[in-house]
């Protein structure tokens, strides 16, 4: 459809009014169309586009900054995370990307963030490359008729001109001349210097992270499932790496989303409306709901490399680890009809633990839970930010430190208050290394980890008989039918018990180190969920 006046009127309002051609909400067919036509990305085998994003082939966190501005400055949790900067600095790209604009064809793609009503957020996202507005139709949720555009004024925008660099004129305060800049007072976005899609979306996601608290509803960086028929509703924390999407997206049960959620009074809701997998490795046998996807017309696959035959060599990580596949969800055959689920009975913090010494499974008890949650410790995977090669321990509050806005201890006490009124099981998977540490062990089959989660979504690990773990005070089950029990214990798959004695009490004093920003800030019961209380015993063992 054309684009109605209201729109026009808005790019103008932005500095986008000399553009050449405003392309609104185009069709699936036609961006692809327009988007090989342009050169911007190759047909696959099978159907999906086939794009490229290098140099950034992930996220850039340190081009991410927020503006600091009166009416958000006293809420947001300043530092490394929220790195500030000034309105002018802001003022001045953004007039800049208005002139960059003139005589460029823009495409602006009108949909919603948030599958529950009560707490729906309308987006519009305005980019000058075709996929990235393809990109922004499989990852947001989808308007259901035109009569719905005719109105539509956006809550938030966002503005991607991703070859648009800063220059020493207008760079300001930033680091280099990419840039995401989340002005929280206009609700406006600005991205650019990267075509690395992944920005657009965490960019709408950092938004809800300072919305929706403010109307009781916990943001959470989780995948999120339920039993057939509803019932039985699970989440999945984790960064990217640890399985959301693969643990989720399970024949036997409908995936209700793969990223972002919020838990509200009444349940849990997606934020999306489509799915960015990982594609690296992926196989029919591991992942069959996901690999057939790469068979779908409409699919994205970033950074992939094509054979001859156009096929994809999903083994090749030439251009980077972090190949990507973006999909509306609607492709996942078990897909949620309305991205809404009950409140959750199950929660699965996931860790890839690269020093091979935290258990496969563990329960946590409720001041655990807020404790883990506040470490979120995980290893990034290689290709997941710029500059990581090969994974890296890391801690990254409530499991998505670089999207949350306000202090994490916000969010925790929220999570808190959810499993205490909720009754949710908590439990702690580890999809890392098992034998030894990264380099030396190997990574945990995929079949032994569907089969532990989904013993802890039937119930099986309610009553079972469980094990201490000496340092870090986890309840570890013994014994899960279709698992070694050696493969419970982790020391026990090692072939240096010293050495994994050693590697357990450095992982602890890095636990408790990370902890001490927090400790000020949660109860005494939750400081003391952590190893750092079984260090001293251990060492005077």
């Amino acid at each position: 459809m054309n684009a109605p006046e209201p729109v026009l009127s808005h790019l103008t309002d932005l500095g986008l009014d000399r553009t050449q051609t405003v392309y609104y909400n185009l069709p699936p067919a036609r961006l692809v169309e327009l988007s090989v036509r342009r050169g911007e990305g190759r047909m696959a085998a099978g159907g999906p586009l086939a794009t490229r994003t290098d140099p950034h082939t992930g996220r850039s966190p340190n081009d991410r900054f927020v503006v600091r501005e009166p009416s958000s400055e006293d809420d947001v949790a300043w530092g490394n995370t929220n790195k500030p900067v000034s309105e002018e600095t802001f003022d001045d790209l953004h007039e800049a990307m208005g002139r960059y604009a003139t005589g460029r064809d823009i495409f602006v793609r009108d949909c919603y963030a948030g599958a529950d009503p009560r707490y729906q957020v309308k987006v519009r996202v305005i980019t000058e490359k075709a996929w990235h507005s393809m990109f922004a139709y499989n990852m947001f949720l989808r308007p259901a008729t035109d009569e719905e555009l005719l109105d539509f004024e956006p809550d938030y925008t966002v503005l991607d001109l991703c070859d648009f660099k800063a220059t020493e004129k207008n760079m300001g305060e930033l680091n280099s001349s990419t840039f995401v800049l989340l002005h929280l007072g206009r609700k406006l976005v600005l991205i650019g210097g990267t075509n690395y899609a992944g920005e657009i979306k965490k960019s709408i996601f950092s938004a809800l992270n300072y919305v929706l608290p403010q109307q009781g509803v916990l943001p959470m960086h989780c995948s999120a499932n339920e039993a057939e028929g509803g019932g039985n509703t699970a989440i999945f924390f984790g960064l990217s790496g640890t399985g959301k999407t693969t643990l989720s997206a399970d024949a036997s049960r409908v995936l209700i989303g793969d990223d972002e959620h919020g838990w509200s009074d009444e349940g849990v809701f997606n934020f999306e409306g489509g799915c960015y997998a990982k594609a690296i490795r992926l196989s029919p046998e591991g992942e069959p709901e996901i690999f057939a996807t790469t068979h779908e017309f409409g699919t994205l696959a970033e950074n992939v490399v094509l054979n001859e035959d156009r096929s994809i060599d999903f083994d090749d990580a030439t251009i980077t680890e972090n190949t990507r596949l973006s999909y509306p969800i609607y492709q996942i055959p078990n897909a949620s009809d309305d991205g809404m689920g009950g409140v959750p009975e199950t929660v699965v913090f996931l860790t890839a633990d690269a020093f091979g010494v935290l258990p496969p499974i563990s329960k946590l008890t409720p001041e655990q839970a807020q404790y883990h949650f506040l470490s979120g410790y995980t290893a990034k995977v290689a290709g997941t930010e710029r500059g990581v090669t090969e994974p890296k321990a890391t801690f990254s509050a409530c499991f998505g430190e670089p999207f949350m806005v306000l202090p994490p201890s916000r969010y925790a006490e929220m999570l808190g208050e959810r499993i205490e009124s909720s009754g949710a099981r908590v439990f702690l998977v580890n999809t890392g290394w098992t034998g030894g540490p990264y380099g030396t062990g190997e990574r945990m089959k995929l079949a032994w980890t569907r089969r532990m989660v989904n013993a802890a979504l039937a119930g099986e690990l309610d009553d079972v008989e469980t094990d201490t773990e000496p340092v870090f005070g986890l309840q570890v089950p013994t014994q899960i039918e279709a698992v070694p029990s050696e493969v419970l214990q982790p020391r026990q798959t090692w072939d240096d018990a010293a050495a994994y004695d050693a590697k357990a009490e450095q992982l602890a004093g890095m636990f408790a180190d990370n902890f001490e920003k927090y400790a000020a800030n949660v109860s005494e019961a939750v400081r003391q969920a952590g190893p750092a209380k079984q260090l001293d015993s251990v060492a005077n063992a």
